[in-house]
């Protein structure tokens, strides 16, 4: 018994769906403790605004110790920090917002 061409790409093609099913059967299952990503996402803003004010307030000081100024440069670099830190905030926030319309969109995508 010889099979012929359309037969084996039946085969084939019930093979393919056979092993995606597999394949999705052994996908790994959300986790459990999803809402402590909320929380390292918090932190992580929370050090780049703090990074950048006590990196602007150290160049600030610097500046002024090494000048013999008032603390002219000091106020400047930090406020030149905070927006420097809410910049990275936003650029952050604004990352992590793509990355959750991409999962939600491939969720909506599978279903």
């Amino acid at each position: 018994m010889r099979v012929t061409e359309t037969n084996h790409k039946d085969q084939m093609q019930r093979l393919e769906e056979r092993i995606e099913a597999a394949r999705k059967a052994q996908d790994p299952k959300p986790r459990a403790d999803e809402h402590y990503s909320g929380a390292n996402l918090a932190w992580r803003m929370v050090i780049e605004m703090v990074a950048g004010l006590g990196i602007g307030f150290g160049i600030g000081y610097g500046l002024d110790s090494l000048f013999g100024t008032l603390p002219i440069f000091m106020v400047l670099f930090t406020m030149l920090g905070l927006a420097a830190g809410i910049k990275t905030m936003l650029s952050s926030a604004k990352e992590i917002e793509e990355k959750q319309a991409a999962e939600a969109a491939e969720r909506d995508e599978r279903d």
